[in-house]
Formats: structure tokens, sequence, C-alpha cells
């Protein structure tokens, strides 16, 4: 499953070159909760198709309503004064939720407003520009002059937040995030299948062809030279993660090296918590690392919730990637090691498995 926001420009540019109407949506401002983050797009076709999304679904059934003919019954538009259509010229703000009974409505949290503004009919050469700009791995910025819809797009150095001035809305579109796995293992299979529903593009590498040769997740790619060589390839940055998920030294420990000299968000390996100041002492004693040098090294890996197999160590793993991803910090009772200190019966150390320990 490829980024989302891409998936909703695709499906939005499909739209324009067959000659449909179309409109793209914007989060661009929220008050108290919301279901959706500022940013957060959709695209809606004249023909009621949607994609992606601004709400949990009743602000998109409303659009789809004011502005597409689907399931429109004769004379309804013309009793109600709505076109039940996709207009032309400049983009539209329009705000949902503003009182109790509208949220209610909307589905919206309590106390939540959200403000979108919509893009009517954006031109088909400049939304082809930019998916193959980010199809190439290039993170762009787009810029909407609100009073006319005139848009403006290139390269951006780093991802920015959404902005709206009243004059310009700017908002950022990177490549997808990825994530490099260390192990062709079983666990390796159920990140890689939970990080491909998360949006991210997966590389898994295993040099090794006894667990390579059984590999089976489509969408995933597979690479079978020595993790370190593949490290320096994949071409770390900061929308990457890499996970050794081996157990093996001779395989993880040169890969975390060469991933620590990059920008990656997230750097982790599986294995107890001996395991882990193990590595930690060895990188030291042979690699020249340091303490500092190695801050950036997780483990064991993981948001505690009392993981004993393969599918739940992922869904653990898979959270804290998750996590680190939106810039959330983590509480120290919800990191494996200081939870299950805390959970240990006072006669002695606590029992593990010996992933998780």
């Amino acid at each position: 499953m490829e980024n989302l926001d891409l998936t909703v420009l695709r499906a939005l540019l499909q739209w324009r070159r067959k000659g449909r109407r179309a409109l793209l949506a914007t989060v661009v401002r929220t008050w108290g909760s919301s279901p959706r983050p500022v940013g957060s797009i959709m695209a809606l076709c004249d023909t009621g198709a949607v994609v992606g999304s601004v709400s949990g679904g009743c602000i998109e059934d409303d659009l789809i309503y004011r502005y597409s003919r689907a399931n429109v019954p004769a004379g309804a538009a013309a009793r109600e004064g709505i076109t039940h259509d996709i207009p032309t010229g400049p983009p539209e703000r329009v705000t949902y939720g503003v009182t109790a009974d509208e949220a209610h409505r909307f589905g919206l949290p309590c106390g939540g407003t959200l403000e979108l503004l919509l893009e009517f009919n954006p031109v088909a050469a400049l939304l082809d520009e930019l998916v193959r700009a980010l199809g190439t791995g290039q993170l762009m910025q787009r810029h909407t002059e609100i009073a006319t819809g005139r848009v403006e797009q290139g390269p951006c150095a780093g991802p920015r937040p959404l902005e709206d001035d009243g004059v310009w809305l700017r908002n950022s579109f990177g490549p997808e995030y990825r994530m490099l796995l260390i192990g062709a293992g079983q666990l390796t299979e159920y990140l890689a299948n939970m990080a491909l529903f998360c949006g991210f593009a997966v590389t898994v590498c295993d040099p090794r062809e006894e667990y390579r040769g059984g590999w089976q997740l489509p969408g995933v790619a597979l690479a079978s030279g020595m993790p370190d060589d593949v490290v320096r390839e994949f071409h770390v940055d900061r929308r990457s993660c890499v996970i050794a998920l081996t157990h093996d030294p001779k395989l993880d420990d040169l890969a975390l090296l060469e991933a620590l000299a990059s920008e990656a968000f997230y750097i982790g390996a599986i294995g107890s918590r001996r395991n882990h100041e193990a590595r930690r002492a060895r990188l030291i004693e042979h690699f020249n690392q340091t303490e500092e040098s190695l801050a950036r090294l997780r483990g064991p890996i993981g948001v505690y919730i009392g993981s004993k197999t393969p599918p739940e160590i992922a869904v653990s793993i898979m959270a804290e990637v998750l996590a680190s991803k939106n810039a959330v910090v983590l509480p120290r009772n919800a990191q494996v090691g200081p939870a299950k200190d805390a959970v240990a019966p006072a006669s002695g150390p606590v029992c593990a498995s010996p992933s998780r320990a």
C-alpha cells in the first residue's frame, strides 16, 4: 500500500485526465478534537467516488451529496437549490462542527470543528508533474493561491507543516515512508504486512537463502546482499527506518552501524535487555562507538503490551515505529525494559521470552 497522499493525488489525476470534474479537499484548520490532522486530503469525483479522508465518514458523505450527482433523485437539485455538481472557479472554505448539533451530525468529537479548503477541478498537467516527482522520491511543496486557485509547486528540502495565511495555502507532500527489515523470518512477515497497511514501502534483506527462499509476501522488495551493503544502497533518509530482526551479530551489527550514520527516524534491533547491552558493548569495543553515538539505537524494541507471539511482537514494534514517525514521546512505562522492571516480582527476576526480556 503506497503513501495515502500519493494514492489520493493519483486518483485525482486519473479523473481529471478522463475529463471528469473533481475536487481536492484539504483540512486547513481544526479546533478541539478532530478525526484527521491538519494537512489531510481527500479527492472527490463528480461520480461520487472518494479517495482519502477528512473525517470519520459523515463529512465525506455531505461533500458527496453537495458536489456529485450520485444517487440524486430527479428534481431534488431544483427543489433544494443545490446543484449537486462540482463547480468551476476559485477555492472555497467550508467549516463543519460549529454547533453541538452539527458536530453530532457529522460525527465529530465533542467540541470538534474543522475547516476545509476545496479546490475545484485541479489542472491535470500540474497533478501529473506532482505525482511524477513524488514517485521518484522527491519531497514537494504545493502552493495554492486562494483567491484564484492558481497553483505553484516545486521541490523542498524537508517536510513542512501546512501554512494558510489567507492568501496562499502551502502543503508539502513527501515520498513514501520506507522500512528496511534485516532478516526474513516469521516476525518480519508480520511486521512487513503491518507496515504496508500503514503506507510504508517495505524492503526485506536477508543473504540466507534458507530464509529468503520461502518469502511470499507480495508488495515487499527482497534484497539478497549483505545487510550493511544493502543499507548503504538504500540511501536511508529521514523518512526511513531500519530494524534488525535476525539475532545474528554478523548480520545485524554492521547494518546497524550503517544506519546510525544516516538520518533514519527509527533504528532498532530485536533482542532481550541482556542481548541489547551485549550488542552495545560489542559496538563500543570493536567498532569505536560511544554511548553518545549509540543513543539512537533502540532496544529492546517495541511498546510494552506483554507480547509473546510473533504477531503480538510485530504490533508492539509497529506501534513504536509509528510513535517515532509522528514525533510522539512515549512515557517511560510504555518502554519494554522499564515496564518489565515495574511488573517484576519482588522475589526474583522477571521470566520472559528470549526476544522480549
